[in-house]
């Protein structure tokens, strides 16, 4: 039974800011905005000595400046071929001009994802930067971005939830004539500020960054679980809709479930750094 009356849509304009042919969308801004914040908390992050195993830091933060643009690469190519290879390969083998036509929306955050781990090895490689501390440090500062992201598709009123009766739902201009969950904000509570907080308990109370690749896995982890838990209150993209014959299985579904055992398997075989004792 759907509810006699549900939460208007606040209705707010995607587009920012117009000036002739260039717009500013809430969904860019999200994006610029949540990596200038991971950045700069990551540095924050590798200036506290506090922090790292007997005061040693494990990077320069001009080594963190330069590693903005190779993240920023990295989540846009990333985001963008994850979304072509696992949500609409056959539109873009049918119209592979469609594929840098960006402005169109479809990005993936597990293919970002991917990406932004190419991109951290790549560079970590090429300073002679632990990996995993690397990893761990933006990792503590992307949930932000990702809830930004989040608040920003319900501006867009788009990948929203199935239909529902709770008192929250919401009646979207273009989810036809159903009350829906409210999915976007769901995903914004859970992997942003829930995941954030996490995180900032495991690097500043319980000093995990003295253990490589912990943090890491929390948040991949952590991320695989909130996002399989939302998918189920989630509609699924309109081009694949439920998989295997189910009602329930999505493709976000199946690809967070190795971000969850990988995540698990980071913490699990995590160790502490030791440093050399003195002869």
């Amino acid at each position: 039974m759907l509810p006699l009356a549900a939460l208007p849509f606040p209705n707010i304009d995607p587009v920012i800011v117009q000036i002739g042919p260039l717009a500013v969308h809430w969904y860019g801004v999200g994006y610029i905005v949540g990596i200038l914040f991971a950045w700069w908390y990551a540095k924050r992050l590798v200036t506290n000595k506090s922090l790292w195993p007997d005061g040693t830091l494990p990077m320069k933060p001009e080594d963190l400046d330069d590693f903005v643009v190779w993240a920023a690469i990295g989540v846009v190519l990333g985001g963008r071929t994850g979304y072509v290879l696992f949500y609409d390969l056959p539109r873009y083998i049918a119209r592979p001009l469609d594929i840098f036509a960006v402005w169109q929306g479809g990005m993936s955050f597990h293919g970002g994802l991917l990406g932004v781990i190419l991109a951290m090895t790549l560079f970590s490689w090429s300073r002679g930067i632990r990996t995993w501390s690397l990893f761990d440090v933006v990792a503590a500062g992307v949930p932000v971005g990702l809830g930004l992201v989040r608040v920003a598709n319900f501006i867009n009123s788009e990948l929203w939830g199935r239909p529902t009766d709770v008192p929250w739902a919401v009646e979207f201009p273009n989810g036809g004539p159903f009350s829906r969950h409210p999915s976007q904000i769901y995903e914004a509570l859970l992997e942003g500020l829930v995941l954030f907080l996490i995180l900032r308990l495991l690097t500043h109370s319980r000093l995990k960054l003295k253990t490589p690749r912990f943090v890491g896995g929390a948040f991949i982890c952590g991320y695989g679980l909130s996002r399989i838990f939302v998918e189920f209150f989630r509609e699924p993209d309109r081009q694949l809709g439920y998989l295997l014959g189910t009602n329930w299985l999505t493709m976000g579904m199946i690809l967070s479930i190795p971000m969850v055992l990988a995540g698990i398997w980071a913490m699990v075989t995590a160790k502490p750094v030791t440093q050399p004792q003195p002869a």
